[in-house]
């Protein structure tokens, strides 16, 4: 049967009034199993003004109560965490343990916010001058609005966003993927399980017709975004332009340099790993590989002897190694950029776009596909594709590669893989990109640290997670005090003490 999804506000799931509906596909099957409402835009700010309601209530609850829900909340992802994994697997695509994965992301940066009595304490120092002294503290400022893409249905709304924000005292609303709302829809009624009152985190789901109303009312205090470029930048500038503060984490194009000295049998298998994992769709993967010329030939022939082993099949199949992409236009999407990246002349070693999985043949799969000799001008290795296909580019040195690496116009992560401790250091240094691995090929920082993109990348100055998540989600404010000076205390019934003991 085919469910119609409802929305959620106020802690409990509202059917919408809008005739139009996301539908909602298990990409294993191809089978539609779910239509998601395109909220309105009175249903959208019904949901920013139930969160505006619950704020002064929520705000005005003590830090160390407001952790108490979040451990909660923990507790209930461990306990429903094999629903999860299915869910996710189901309306996404991705295997059981991306999926797992997935869901342990979101786990990770609740138990992060869990912690908020120490990451709110302030700043004090007595005597700034003689008898005044100054304190600053962090304080909750309103509504957030976070906007977060398909590909991530757990981590990103419901642990980059929800977790932080709610914790600072803050109030949410989350607009999440129509193609995959299921697993944030059951993720925000464990948050009422857990204690949180209602209003506090509300899920929906719009059109773009609809996003003004998310990013320019006057209730909203800030937007986090995750997605494309084009829309980051808009979102951008416009909700800056609204007065609120903004932060829009965007595309990638992920390099790897891959020096003569690295261990090349390990250092392929995490290519691989990097690169085909969720089938390429996250922001962090690995879709350019940089190799020195001394060992690119060994290099993409591991490579290509590894990655054509990958078991592809359905996303709950626990041996399933590649799931399928998570919708048909998107399976599309990347096979019109495999015929580009012929069409450019790179030399296609390793071609995914016919494959088919015996008894799931309408499911959404591409095989693993890599490109070798990627020249440096075609877009195939500039641009985002987001699906399984990994560019091998070719450099003549540790300087040549790093200059390829950065003529990129994004920044998200960099590798390097090498035994070398100096170019290891060099590497970090100079390196453009914002999350930097050395010999790990996915160098996804836990929640504690920022998630760091630059350049085209990232839109804002605070990212997300760690301190900046902190920072992001509140504001400072200083307090400069004096009381009575000596003169003045002389006159009162307690002027006899002359401060010794």
């Amino acid at each position: 049967m085919v469910e119609t999804l409802k929305y959620y506000v106020n802690n409990q799931y509202v059917e919408s009034k809008s005739t139009q509906f996301y539908d909602v596909y298990n990409p294993s099957t191809g089978e539609l199993q779910a239509r998601c409402p395109r909220c309105t835009q009175d249903e959208v700010k019904g949901a920013i003004e139930a969160a505006h309601q619950a704020y002064d209530g929520w705000s005005r609850t003590p830090p160390i109560k407001r952790a108490e829900v979040l451990f909660r909340i923990r507790a209930l992802l461990d306990l429903h965490m094999d629903e999860l994994t299915v869910l996710c697997a189901r309306e996404h695509g991705k295997n059981w343990d991306e999926s797992q994965g997935d869901i342990f992301k979101a786990r990770e940066a609740t138990q992060h916010a869990t912690s908020i009595p120490n990451l709110l304490m302030g700043e004090s120092l007595l005597d700034t001058s003689t008898g005044y002294d100054t304190i600053l503290y962090r304080e909750s400022l309103g509504v957030f609005v976070g906007i977060s893409p398909f590909n991530f249905p757990a981590m990103i709304p419901m642990g980059w966003m929800a977790p932080l924000c709610i914790a600072c005292g803050n109030t949410m609303v989350l607009k999440v993927a129509g193609a995959t709302p299921m697993t944030a829809l059951r993720i925000a009624d464990l948050y009422r399980e857990a204690g949180l009152p209602a209003g506090v985190v509300n899920v929906v789901s719009c059109d773009r017709q609809v996003i003004p109303e998310l990013i320019t009312n006057p209730l909203v205090r800030g937007v986090s975004f995750v997605g494309s470029t084009s829309v980051g930048l808009h979102i951008y500038s416009t909700a800056a332009k609204a007065g609120k503060r903004v932060q829009c984490l965007c595309e990638a194009k992920n390099h790897a340099l891959v020096l003569e000295d690295a261990a090349l049998d390990r250092t392929a298998a995490g290519i691989v790993n990097a690169a085909f994992g969720c089938a390429g769709e996250r922001c962090m993967a690995l879709p350019v590989v940089v190799a020195e010329d001394s060992i690119a030939d060994q290099l993409v022939a591991k490579l290509t002897e590894l990655a054509s082993k990958l078991r592809i099949g359905p996303a709950y199949d626990k041996t399933t190694q590649l799931g399928p992409v998570y919708s048909a236009d998107h399976r599309e999407a990347v096979r019109g950029w495999i015929d580009k990246g012929v069409q450019e002349g790179a030399k296609l070693v390793l071609d995914g776009r016919q494959v088919t999985v015996p008894g799931y043949e309408k499911g959404f799969y591409l095989g693993p596909t890599i490109f070798d000799q990627v020249g440096e001008q075609m877009t195939v290795g500039q641009t985002e594709i987001f699906g399984p296909v990994l560019c091998v580019k070719r450099c003549r040195s540790f300087v040549d590669g790093l200059r390829i690496m950065n003529a990129n116009p994004f920044a998200n992560g960099s590798v390097i893989y090498t035994q070398n401790g100096f170019y290891a250091r060099e590497f970090t240094r100079h390196t453009n990109g914002g999350m930097v691995g050395v010999n790990v090929g996915i160098p996804v920082p836990v929640g504690f640290f920022p998630f760091a993109g630059h350049k085209q990348s990232f839109f804002g100055d605070l990212h997300c997670l760690g301190k900046d998540g902190i920072r992001f989600y509140t504001e400072s404010k200083c307090v400069t005090s004096h009381w009575f000076d000596a003169e003045e205390m002389k006159s009162t019934r307690v002027s006899t003490w002359d401060g010794t003991i």
